[in-house]
């Protein structure tokens, strides 16, 4: 039987990378899956893609800093499928600049997508899952929450802010039958990471800090965020589910 077979999936970030590879999973393991960004072109063309090969996918105009739109995201969703089961804060920006060289312009923008996106996408999907019954919330995280690190400073705040919010929800909605847990991916290969990687001698210099030898893909994330998102982790809730190739176990 598929793992999310009956299920209704939203998804942040879906047009592309990491998103886009979740919605697919999730529809080859039977949820119905809603997928948004503001990247619609892109996001689109994923809905129609899995649509084609027999997949139930809709895509949803959604910016993550807007509270009305992420009203309407959540309604328009509960109206087609009848609930909400499962929703994954996957959008997400990875500016890398030091402490000193972060403008507060560039912190609001990095905290207003991070954090008050996954925060709102949490609070809206909150009453719709308590009406299914319960739910299962994942915040995507990164090892840039759990360790300092050179570069990226807003960033690294801002999952942190993630990691922390998620355990609050857990917490506070567990007897609602809600779930919540964040995902804390290393270096995986996508759009986003590809000034990251772009440089050569910092490439060597992370993979070599990587034991497993070789930089995550999206398809190392989604599986995790599958089991989250399924039933065989129905006494998991406020965890942090680390997918790093081993790095930051040093």
């Amino acid at each position: 039987m598929p793992r999310l077979e009956g299920k209704v999936a939203l998804i942040s970030g879906a047009a592309r990378g990491q998103g886009a590879c979740e919605g697919r999973l999730f529809v080859q393991e039977g949820a119905k899956v809603v997928l948004t960004d503001v990247l619609d072109e892109e996001g689109e063309s994923v809905a129609a893609d899995i649509r084609e090969q027999g997949g139930d996918a809709i895509y949803l105009h959604l910016d993550v800093t807007q509270e009305q739109q992420w009203q309407d995201v959540i309604q328009a969703t509960v109206d087609r499928y009848g609930k909400l089961d499962i929703l994954v804060n996957n959008a997400g920006i990875f500016p890398m600049f030091r402490v000193e060289e972060t403008t507060v312009e560039l912190w609001d923008q990095v905290m207003d997508i991070n954090v008050t996106g996954v925060f709102l996408g949490t609070k809206h999907a909150i009453p719709a899952m308590r009406a299914a019954g319960g739910g299962s919330i994942i915040n995507i995280s990164s090892v840039a929450g759990l360790v300092g690190g050179s570069r990226a400073s807003a960033y690294s705040a801002s999952k942190g802010a993630v990691r922390i919010l998620t355990k609050n929800t857990a917490v506070q909605h567990a007897t609602d039958g809600i779930r919540a847990n964040s995902v804390h991916p290393g270096i995986i290969v996508t759009q986003m990471t590809e000034e990251l990687l772009s440089d050569e001698s910092a490439r060597e210099q992370r993979l070599t800090g990587t034991p497993i030898g070789r930089f995550g893909t999206v398809d190392d994330v989604a599986y995790g965020v599958l089991f989250l998102a399924s039933d065989e982790s129905s006494y998991v809730t406020g965890s942090e589910l680390v997918i790093d190739g081993g790095s930051t176990a040093q």
